[in-house]
């Protein structure tokens, strides 16, 4: 079994870009290149030195278990030891030795084997040594399922998630048949279909970049009840290998053969992996395609059938095979196949039980009617078949296969490049057809009223990259030849009109060769594996071993089918590349000299005064101290030249990793320079540069500045830090690197209702050690939310009292648009401070009256808090009205609107919060906030003026500050469709203005 399970392995490689080296001067080596990759480069070009051979066995299994229980009891016997083939049944020759017995016991015969079939047991035949390797003998097991679930249904179809209960019963049954310490190293699930990847122990240290994906292709052609489940990984650092597990469209008519070629041809263009690092360390700027790996695998239930041949045919031809195997006993099965037989047997004599003349005469007539031969053709008259070659007996098994393959559509498909012709192969088909068998029959066809007709359904398909290359030139050279042709009309060569006996030839590259173009089974039977020569520039060789199907598995309709393949390999060796890597570290180290330019940089140690901790001077790299949300801090560095010629400096990318994002500094953090940077910047530069002459210096201001909500959260919960390393550029220099870092101070800004209902009394300030809010008492509602309207309720009410104070003839704020939530006073440095201030006094939950100096008036102080309110709920990570409560209000009020039926004003909002109060957190900040509002239209709309011009104020009031507040407190994605979205806004719009209309319901 199993003994350890990981569901991804993607390490990047161990070396991948170190920038700090000298560039190379003319005459010096390749390797001093000054680049970020110049190290993992030059190791690169000593890849030589650091890789050893290695072969490995990789088995592809697939199985179509038909959503049928008791499936996964068999999947042990056929698929990791090898049980359950039928040699008389399949024209296969097995290079692991074959034994018929185990302990001196025969192997079961198929009419026992077939009367104790259970679903609780495994259904392969007793005392089955395997006939195929498995075991340890195989580094990669990769199994690919089909119908693990029942999706012949919509219902099931279109569920947004996958049933994992199913995966999980397989999952456990392969595990439990494996040798001990096989690892997982990729699993994914698309409804029905399952792949299952496990390496050998000493195989899965080795791989990386691991990468799985779906593409659906079923209903509306993006469903998942027909598609595939692919991934990708890299073995040894060196070789990239594919695994497709499909299920394409079923049905015999030709509409169901077009779209099983369209199924195809989506897989194709839509899977899509992760990016992933080259050999030489660089990562690549998009994700891999299908058709950029060295080796491809595509298996699973591709559902082609048998055309142009009578379904009754095949199956009277095929059974004359399979009867065979019941010997005199017989049972269910062997009735079965005589009944039919004996039914459809008008010309022949049936009593005989063996593979007598009789039945040479029978399938001789059959493979007539099927295969048509010239009438020189002497099958009739051939001697009995144990004195001819299997490939002459027209009675074998071979000659049978090799009638029927002809009429396979797959073959058919490939031939014409309709499908699976970009270089996929497939081994010989020395197997019966996989489909369709009754359950828990060796060899009885499908016996139901239907009568499906045989099919090799199942297929397992590789590709190499040498295969799609030549599939490429030759596509190539036949536009080409085509052009060429049509040059050569234009002038008169090839037209009717012209002399016959003047043309030279007259080529069609589109039929010409044609014929000989497919070949599905080219060097399958080759002794020497293959050569190819992979993207990282190695030499691999591949072979197939056996490609074959377990008849004697009888628990689904179909049979599973696996190939097995050896894949000789160049892997990386940690060791001996960690060695190449010192050596070539130290010859680029000694390729520095004094004629290159040379800065020295000079870092601002600054000491905290706001009650921080003091940075020590000794502190390598520059440090911000505290930094809070919105509020910006700079620090001073100076960069002197100090060399004997001039140093162009600059900032350039820096080394990012995880969710890092790209650039000279990170999105927190901004440099300015004291001067204009250089007029021309070196070709490979991308960022600004200036240059020094020896002894001037520049000093450059960093800041740090966090306004950005979403870092907010992150920072909040600990998933990231504000630290980094700046590369400053010295070109033909070496790179210095600056160490960059801040303390964050914890902020109520970025937050969840939920986590703010839970922070202790002291504020998120002293809750920093409290990350997840699973201390203190859950109140009603974030206690910043109560604050904030509160102050605001307060702060216009004194502001109105403080202007009717005053003798000015200008224009109050409030007659403004929108007032106080739409600033009418201009911004100032002195305004930033005290929204600074306010927000210290949220996070540390102290009174946020205390924030204003005396000299502060009301109407700037309500400003200010005012905006800090829209501010504080724009970051909130679900919103007052989370996506989940919108969802359930948008869905009411769009019945509402279908009905056409009069509601009163209170009977919408009591609708309305019976749904908020499903999450009372959220309900009680919808009403805090609406209160609030209620009493600032009543405060702004009671000044003296007339009844109608009250109204109209009130009704402008009521209009600007629904949409001011829909767009901050409801947390849900509008719709793509534009009349969707205007529906949207105006429903978010509504759901205010219900609840500060008039009186707002209090």
């Amino acid at each position: 079994m199993s003994s350890s399970i990981r569901s991804e392995v993607s390490p990047g490689p161990q070396i991948r870009e170190t920038p700090g080296a000298f560039p190379s001067t003319p005459g010096e080596s390749e390797f001093a290149v000054s680049s970020q990759h110049s190290l993992s480069k030059a190791v690169y070009e000593r890849r030589a030195e650091y890789t050893v051979p290695r072969k490995i066995r990789i088995k592809v299994g697939t199985w179509n278990v038909a959503a049928l229980p008791g499936t996964e009891k068999d999947i042990g016997s056929w698929f990791v030891d090898g049980k359950g083939i039928s040699e008389s049944l399949s024209t296969l020759s097995f290079e692991k030795e074959s034994n018929s017995t185990i302990d001196g016991q025969d192997l079961e015969d198929v009419a026992h084997q077939e009367a104790r079939r259970s679903k609780k047991k495994a259904t392969v035949p007793s005392n089955d040594p395997g006939m195929v390797p498995g075991g340890h003998e195989i580094g990669l097991y990769v199994l690919g399922l089909q119908e693990i679930m029942d999706v012949s249904s919509a219902a099931e179809a279109l569920k947004p998630y996958n049933d994992p209960w199913p995966s999980r019963r397989w999952k456990r049954a392969v595990e439990d048949a494996l040798p001990e310490g096989y690892v997982k190293v990729a699993e994914h699930q698309l409804i029905g279909l399952f792949m299952l990847i496990y390496a050998a122990p000493s195989v899965a240290p080795t791989i990386s970049f691991v990468s799985t994906a779906s593409t659906g292709t079923g209903l509306m052609g993006y469903l998942g009840n027909k598609g595939a489940v692919v991934a990708r990984l890299v073995l040894g650092e060196t070789t990239r290998l594919v695994f497709i597990n499909c299920h394409l469209a079923a049905g015999a008519e030709k509409g169901n053969l077009e779209r099983r070629n369209w199924d195809a041809s989506q897989v194709s263009s839509r899977a899509k992996f992760d990016p992933l690092y080259n050999s030489a360390g660089e990562r690549e700027e998009s994700g891999e395609n299908l058709g950029d790996e060295d080796f491809a695998f595509w298996f699973g239930d591709l559902n082609y059938r048998l055309e142009g041949i009578p379904g009754d045919d095949v199956r009277r031809l095929l059974m004359l095979h399979t009867k065979n195997e019941y010997g005199q006993e017989g049972g269910p099965s062997k009735r079965k196949i005589s009944a039919e037989l004996a039914l459809h047997n008008k010309f022949f004599d049936n009593k005989s039980t063996g593979d007598t003349p009789n039945d040479a005469h029978r399938k001789n007539h059959i493979l007539h009617h099927i295969y048509p031969r010239s009438s020189t053709d002497t099958l009739a008259t051939s001697p009995a078949s144990d004195t001819l070659e299997p490939s002459s007996d027209p009675a074998s098994l071979q000659t049978t296969l090799s009638s029927l393959l002809p009429h396979d559509q797959l073959h058919q498909q490939m031939r014409a490049r309709k499908a699976f012709s970009d270089g996929w192969r497939e081994g010989p088909i020395n197997f019966l057809p996989t489909y369709k068998y009754d359950v828990g029959s060796v060899g009885m066809f499908d016996s139901s009223e239907k009568k499906r007709g045989p099919s090799w359904c199942d297929r397992i398909l590789y590709r190499s990259r040498r295969d799609k290359l030549a599939y490429e030139e030759r596509l190539h050279a036949e536009e080409t030849a085509k052009k060429r042709d049509q040059e050569m009309k234009s002038h008169g060569i090839g037209d009717p009109a012209v002399n016959q006996e003047e043309v030279l030839f007259d080529y069609d590259p589109t039929t010409d060769g044609a014929d000989d173009y497919f070949d599905a089974n080219a060097n399958t039977d080759a002794e020497d594996p293959e050569v190819v020569t992979t993207a990282a520039g190695f030499e691999d060789k591949i072979h197939l071993e056996c490609y074959t199907s377990h008849q004697r598995v009888l628990s689904s309709d179909h049979k599973p089918l696996d190939a097995i393949f050896t894949l000789h390999y160049e892997a990386v060796d940690p060791d001996l590349k960690a060695k190449v890597h010192q050596e070539v570290a130290r010859e680029l180290d000694k390729a520095e000299n004094e004629s290159r330019p040379a800065v020295t940089v000079v870092t601002d140690h600054h000491q905290e005064s706001e009650g921080g901790a003091n940075t020590s001077p000794s502190l390598e790299g520059l440090d911000f101290g505290d930094v809070r949300f919105d509020s910006p801090k700079s620090r001073t560095i100076t960069i002197a030249s100090t060399g004997r010629v001039p140093a162009t400096v600059g900032f350039t990318d820096r080394i990012v990793s995880g969710d890092q994002v790209d650039g000279d500094a990170p999105p927190w953090l901004r440099i300015r320079f004291d001067r204009p940077s250089d007029k021309h910047r070196p070709a490979s530069e991308s960022h600004d540069v200036y240059t020094l002459k020896p002894g001037d210096a520049a000093n450059v201001e960093l800041t740090v500045h966090v306004n950005d909500v979403g870092l907010v959260g992150r920072l909040n919960d600990g998933h990231t830090s504000l630290e980094d390393v700046l590369v400053l550029r010295i070109h033909n220099g070496r790179d210095h690197f600056l160490p960059v870092h801040a303390t964050w101070l914890p902020s109520s800004f970025g937050r969840s209702i939920g986590n703010l209902a839970r922070v202790s009394e002291g504020g998120v300030k002293k809750s920093q050690d409290d990350r997840e809010g699973k201390q203190g008492v859950k109140r009603s509602a974030p206690r910043e939310i109560f604050r904030l309207t509160e102050s605001i309720e307060d702060l216009v009410e004194r502001a109105v009292a403080e202007w009717g104070m005053k003798a000015s003839d200008e224009q109050p704020p409030w007659e403004g648009v929108g007032w106080p939530f739409t600033t009418m006073t201009e911004d100032s440095k002195e305004k930033q401070n005290l929204k600074e201030r306010i927000r210290e006094a949220l996070d540390e939950n102290t009174p946020i009256l205390d924030a204003f100096s005396p000299e502060i008036d009301a109407i700037h102080r309500v400003e200010a808090v005012a905006t800090i309110l829209l501010s504080f709920l724009s970051s909130l990570q679900d919103g007052v009205i989370s996506e989940p409560l919108w969802i359930e209000v948008e869905k009411a009020l769009a019945e509402k609107d279908k009905s056409k039926t009069h509601h009163s004003l209170e009977d919408e909002r009591m609708q309305i919060l019976e749904i908020l109060t499903t999450s009372p957190a959220h309900s009680t900040s919808f009403t805090f906030i609406t209160f609030m509002l209620v009493k600032v239209i009543g405060e702004l709309s009671s000044q003296p003026m007339d009844p109608t011009a009250r109204e109209r104020v009130k009704k402008k009031l009521e209009d600007t500050f629904a949409s001011t507040f829909s767009d901050v407190i409801v947390k849900a994605p509008l719709p793509p469709n534009v009349k969707e979205r205007r529906i949207s806004l105006g429903r978010r719009k509504r759901v205010i203005e219900m609840f500060i209309e008039g009186s707002g319901g209090l």
